[in-house]
């Protein structure tokens, strides 16, 4: 049976100011290298996931430093492509107390941004994948990368693969004319599994969401108005297998709860609420949910299991600094089974 789960998006270059300084006080940056999709793929890999990463690098130190770095993290790299000028990259302040966390993007021009369809071959990649795994993000940076999409995701429905879709929606991104709506309802319609955040869903479904405000380990939350905020999403998207939802209320930049939700054959799992209060990095949680989740959509076939450890491996990654969740499946089974039952691990 073919296992390998195929991921599509850019890596960037990320300067972090130390010290939760502002980029205005800093006169140095930490450096790393992150990406939404590379995130889902590193994840996925550190569970023990076969994973390919489809980007495009530009042919110079920083491209092959890239592909260094993903083959560290035993991701496949060979058909990712090389040329185009430059390496996106993004700067960041940390958030602090109750100054939320800021990003500038300058990926405009980059390599991956010049991506058209016919670059690709799609076919090659596919022939021995189960799973794709796409983003918002790829689709919101130009035109024709919109159109990548479209074509990788009929490639992947007409060879047998599933297709997995995080909305990703990033507002500071959609500068090309046409809306996220626009552009992702069409495109969504092929996904099989889908994930976003609630006010994602609600964004580009138009519809309420029930809103979060759980504050404490293990707090009941409304599952009656989750259940019919479920229902009225796969009423727009009925061909979509499984909806997850990841839930979450940002009490200050260090204390947050979190929760996850997965709705699929009409009905609804849901996980307990955690309570994270030492939050060290939460750049790349709904990333860490993703690869997590398509771990596990191989991995385990009890669907409570699937996102129970989607959640909990999220949550893990609040502890982690830089983009990636550096976490073993045995940590998360360990979180998992400490909550179940109670007892203090020694």
């Amino acid at each position: 049976m073919k296992k390998k789960i195929v991921t599509f998006g850019e890596i960037m270059l990320r300067f972090t100011t130390p010290n939760n300084l502002r980029i205005q006080q800093s006169h140095e940056m930490l450096v790393n290298y992150g990406g939404s999709e590379a995130n889902v793929a590193i994840s996925a890999a550190n569970f023990g996931a076969d994973v390919e990463y489809i980007t495009r690098l530009p042919d110079n130190a920083l491209g092959e430093t890239c592909l260094a770095e993903l083959r560290s993290h035993n991701i496949g790299t060979g058909h990712i492509l090389t040329g185009g000028r430059r390496l996106g990259t993004y700067y960041m302040e940390k958030a602090a107390a109750m100054r939320n966390s800021s990003v500038i993007y300058d990926r405009e021009g980059s390599a991956f941004s010049e991506l058209k369809p016919g670059m690709i071959n799609w076919r090659e990649i596919f022939k021995d994948a189960s799973i794709f795994h796409w983003s918002g993000i790829d689709a919101a940076l130009t035109p024709g990368l919109a159109e990548v999409c479209k074509e990788a995701t009929t490639i992947a429905k007409e060879m047998g693969l599933t297709v997995s879709y995080d909305i990703n929606y990033r507002k500071n991104l959609w500068n090309y004319g046409k809306t996220a709506q626009e552009v992702l309802r069409p495109l969504m319609t092929a996904s099989d599994i889908i994930f976003g955040s609630e006010s994602e869903y609600a964004m580009l479904m138009d519809i309420p969401a029930p809103g979060f405000k759980a504050t404490r380990d293990g707090e009941e939350y409304d599952i009656e108005a989750y259940e019919k905020f479920c229902q009225a999403i796969s009423r727009q998207i009925p061909d979509c297998k499984y909806i997850y939802i990841a839930l979450r209320n940002v009490m200050s930049s260090e204390h947050h709860t979190f929760a996850g939700i997965l709705y699929s054959n009409g009905t609804m799992k849901h996980t307990r609420v955690f309570d994270i209060d030492n939050v060290i990095d939460c750049v790349g949680v709904g990333d860490a949910f993703c690869g997590a989740m398509l771990y596990a959509q191989t991995a385990f076939s009890d669907e409570q299991k699937r996102v129970n450890f989607s959640t909990a491996a999220s949550v893990l990654k609040n502890t982690i600094a830089g983009d990636y969740n550096m976490v073993k499946a045995a940590e998360v089974e360990a979180l998992l089974a400490k909550h179940e039952s109670g007892e203090v691990e020694r």
